[in-house]
């Protein structure tokens, strides 16, 4: 029984009490330990009972869920809480995960969901805590523990990249995948890929991970602290492939509460404990990719051979002007350049007024069924030039080489001719 997830169910109507009781009763591995009428009586019995989940209405008359949980996040922090409530609103949603509750639930849910709900967030806090309990107690000065993941040549912080792509559908989530692999596999790179797409991140997809398990979304408490983000190690996910992932939450409407602060501090953190964080961003203008993108090192921007990708290169360049960054900072990327399209890279070059800085060659054969797959095509295909390509602009990157990268690409590329109508 020392393994049952204990559970404290708290609601101001008994008849809720009694069936959520009785819907737990059927699960083995779960033991309702108690039940609470009120905020108050829960912070009481949690202090007695110390149950592992605290299942928290958020509408009760002497003391509200949100009020109770920030109590508890206090005085009982081996206590995770699932917030309850009838209403969806982002600003509900985002107040509960501020206050320190680690999952909301909208009534009516489901019997399957609630379960879900209370195993994972029973799985992450006990993920968290043996984390914490077998790092090294340090040299006796109070200190915060050097984890191994700080022990980097030079102890400097690693370097940021941002991919980004003022359009969508030109390959900037499959690139900064193949990235991150291939400068942690061929390049020794310790490497973290945050999905920054935080509305509709297919990062998870590409790499078959579910963000249900562990996202940003289980930062979100400490990201909006003032403190150190300690636990942001507990919900980075190691892949096969060699990297370090952290996804996007598992639902859109938790985008709405990752604020510009919490996401650089988000970075900021992770910077310090690997060589290489590429962060896939979303294609579209916000206060959050904005502070991304000025928090990098390096903005891979990607385009295509299409006028309206061209389009909006050149009108992100002039942003990209306006807003200071080096000529160096902002690196374009060529996806697919040596389609058929009738446009050349020398005329992209002119029409944006800027060199193309590095190209990928199109292999829709390899990338499709790599992705269909869920591995990574620089793992599946490594000969493939387009793996090739790849390791070459992270070479660039990282600069272990000298910035050449995709130059046979280019030479291919420029066979082919823009605007030559026929």
């Amino acid at each position: 029984m020392a393994d049952q997830i204990r559970v404290l169910i708290v609601d101001d109507i008994p008849e809720t009490r009694d069936h959520l009781a009785k819907l737990l009763g059927f699960e083995t591995d779960i033991e309702v330990v108690g039940a609470a009428a009120s905020g108050r009586e829960a912070i009481e019995l949690a202090a007695k009972l110390t149950p592992d989940v605290v299942l928290m209405d958020i509408n009760m008359p002497d003391m509200d869920g949100i009020s109770a949980t920030e109590r508890l996040s206090a005085e009982v922090p081996t206590a995770a809480v699932v917030m309850m409530s009838v209403q969806g609103e982002a600003d509900y949603l985002r107040r509960s995960m501020l206050a320190g509750a680690r999952e909301f639930l909208v009534k009516p849910f489901s019997s399957d969901e609630l379960t879900s709900s209370i195993r994972q967030v029973y799985t992450r806090e006990r993920e968290k805590q043996s984390r914490i309990a077998v790092q090294p107690s340090g040299n006796g000065t109070g200190a915060t523990p050097r984890r191994e993941d700080d022990d980097r040549e030079g102890g400097e912080p690693g370097r940021v990249v941002a991919v980004f792509g003022p359009k969508g559908g030109v390959g900037r989530t499959t690139l900064a995948v193949n990235l991150a692999v291939a400068a942690a596999t061929e390049l020794g790179q310790r490497t973290c890929l945050v999905d920054a797409s935080f509305q509709f991140g297919d990062v998870g997809v590409l790499l078959n991970l579910n963000p249900k398990n562990k996202s940003i979304a289980d930062l979100l408490p400490e990201l909006e602290g003032g403190g150190e983000v300690e636990s942001i190690d507990t919900f980075v996910i190691s892949h096969s492939a060699g990297i370090r992932v952290l996804l996007a939450p598992p639902s859109p409407e938790m985008a709405e509460l990752i604020t510009p602060a919490s996401a650089k501090r988000m970075i900021e953190a992770l910077r310090m404990t690997h060589d290489l964080v590429v962060v896939d961003c979303m294609s579209s203008f916000n206060d959050t990719t904005l502070a991304i993108l000025d928090l990098a090192d390096t903005v891979l921007t990607m385009l295509s051979l299409e006028i309206t990708s061209i389009k909006n290169i050149r009108l992100f360049l002039e942003v990209a002007d306006q807003l200071g960054y080096d000529a160096d900072k902002v690196r374009l990327v060529l996806n697919r350049a040596d389609s058929s399209l009738g446009i050349r890279v020398a005329d992209v070059e002119h029409s944006i007024g800027r060199r193309v800085d590095h190209t990928i060659v199109s292999d829709g054969r390899s990338v499709v069924y790599a992705l269909n797959r869920g591995v990574p095509f620089f793992l599946s295909n490594r000969e493939a030039q387009v793996s090739q390509d790849v390791l070459r602009l992270a070479s660039a990157v990282v600069g272990t080489k000298p910035a050449v990268a995709g130059e046979p690409s280019r030479k291919a590329a420029q066979k082919k001719s823009l605007f030559a109508w026929r």
